[in-house]
């Protein structure tokens, strides 16, 4: 297949560029760079633009025809989300529908979105099913919402057909250790945890150890980056083969504790994590895990990864790049 994948030099983009040429798929890569680094992305054609230029997107995208559409292309930091509202619906709402017509321009109609489990909010159950209330509590979730609803409407309206991929939380690098997670941007904790343990940062903050979860910490559902790429391949064949418009949670369908990433680290490492327990943050829910059920019988995917891998890859990534990118 041809692809264009927007925001392909970031986090996950670059590893989903890497995966889709292994397997043998023609990639573009559309990116403006200001996130993602240009270095990551290599033997493929780049275009650099901004999705809300929409002039410049509509030029380069001109009589193009791709196969599908792997969006990345997005502002993700929940705290920044609260302070600049408006920055992250212009470029995550209306940069998408920037894409999506110069898609149907062009009659490109398969499209992959990265959404994100920010849709559900503060959780009412555990095991987080596609049909959990959706009540996102900061502006990147409901950026996120509402790209969701603008693609089913136009699925409806145009017969563009999108899968929206509901991410848990990305983590690892990749086998190599050439591409990876940048600390100095991230607020997930496996890149913390990692910049405690290699001594480029204070102690690790552990928000609470008093949680009704077996170890008392926070439970979540970490996924490797790896599996992440081979997800958004499996939903492209979906639709090549077909198959109607859906929505999927993406997740391992377990949950791991802060105090089990922390042991872990410390095992792999052979190094002790630095960390002191401070007061829990308001609204954090005391765990909260995918259900991976449709994503499973619908795709035939599940994860390769362990929560091993993701560690001792987090760990060789960070450890030969202590300046993330720039090193």
């Amino acid at each position: 297949m041809k692809l264009l994948i927007p925001g392909g030099a970031g986090y996950i983009g670059s590893h989903m560029v890497r995966y889709a040429q292994e397997h043998g798929h023609e990639v573009v890569v559309l990116d403006d760079f200001s996130a993602g680094h240009e270095w990551a992305v290599k033997d493929c054609e780049s275009l650099r633009v901004n999705l809300l230029d929409q002039d410049k997107l509509s030029q380069l995208l001109k009589g193009r025809h791709f196969d599908g559409v792997i969006h990345f292309a997005a502002k993700s930091l929940v705290g920044e989300s609260v302070k600049k509202p408006d920055l992250y619906y212009r470029n995550n709402v209306v940069g998408t529908l920037n894409l999506v017509n110069e898609m149907l321009n062009n009659d490109v109609n398969n499209l992959v979105f990265s959404s994100t489990a920010a849709i559900f909010g503060n959780p009412v159950t555990d095991k987080i099913a596609e049909d959990h209330p959706k009540n996102p509590i900061n502006p990147y979730g409901q950026s996120k919402r509402m790209v969701e609803q603008i693609l089913a409407d136009c699925d409806r309206a145009y017969g563009l057909r999108s899968i929206c991929l509901r991410y848990f939380n990305a983590a690892g690098a990749s086998d190599d250790a050439t591409l990876g997670e940048d600390w100095r941007f991230s607020q997930n904790l496996i890149p913390h945890v990692m910049k405690a343990v290699l001594g480029h940062s204070p102690a690790l903050q552990v928000f609470g150890n008093d949680f009704p979860t077996p170890d008392g910490t926070g439970i979540r559902d970490y996924i490797h980056v790896e599996d992440l790429a081979r997800a958004h391949v499996a939903a492209l064949d979906y639709l090549s083969a077909g198959n109607e418009s859906i929505t999927c949670n993406v997740g391992t369908g377990h949950g791991t504790s802060v105090l089990e990433i922390i042991a872990a680290t410390e095992r792999i490492s052979g190094k002790k994590v630095p960390h002191e327990i401070v007061a829990r943050r308001p609204g954090d829910p005391s765990q909260c895990y995918a259900d991976a059920g449709l994503i499973t019988e619908k795709f035939d995917w599940s994860p390769q990864r362990n929560l091993d891998d993701i560690i001792s890859s987090a760990y060789a990534w960070h450890s030969s790049h202590p300046q993330g990118h720039d090193s």
